[in-house]
């Protein structure tokens, strides 16, 4: 079992925004909720830029990945469009979640509504290097699909 627990700074960006929490002791992801005015009504197919009120700020070697919460997606098709979303340790502006309805009625996203998960995870920069040939494998080139159904 992994025991990192790397220390992630919050900061509210508006009093009614909510800080994230993990809803059970093992769930991978923090909850994250909307910190809007007053609601926002997303019609089937249209695409909603939706604020946390929140700026984080994650140590190096980790990212936030920004995740569709599974109930919105199952009950309203309401999902992030950029799933999942990336936080970049250095960044430090608002957070704010790109949400699209996949459904077939409008959804309308209250304050404090849960929005989408943040899961915190570990990340590796590659060191690439540019060479004229790749070493072969049994799958090849072999794209979608390839390896069989």
């Amino acid at each position: 079992m992994i025991t990192m627990r790397p220390r992630v700074q919050i900061k509210k960006l508006r009093p009614d925004a909510v800080v994230p929490a993990y809803m059970t002791e093992h769930a991978a992801g923090l909850d994250l909720c909307a910190a809007i005015d007053a609601p926002v009504v997303v019609a089937p197919g249209e695409r909603v830029a939706i604020s946390t009120g929140l700026a984080i700020a994650l140590p190096s070697g980790f990212e936030g990945q920004v995740r569709p919460r599974s109930g919105l997606a199952k009950s309203h098709g309401i999902t992030v469009v950029n799933s999942p979303g990336t936080i970049d340790a250095d960044y430090r502006g608002p957070v704010t979640i790109l949400l699209i309805n996949h459904g077939t009625e409008p959804v309308t996203i209250e304050p404090a509504h849960r929005i989408a998960q943040l899961v915190i995870a570990p990340v590796v920069q590659a060191e690439l290097l540019e060479v004229d040939e790749l070493d072969a494998t049994a799958r090849g080139a072999g794209g979608f699909g390839s390896t069989g159904r």
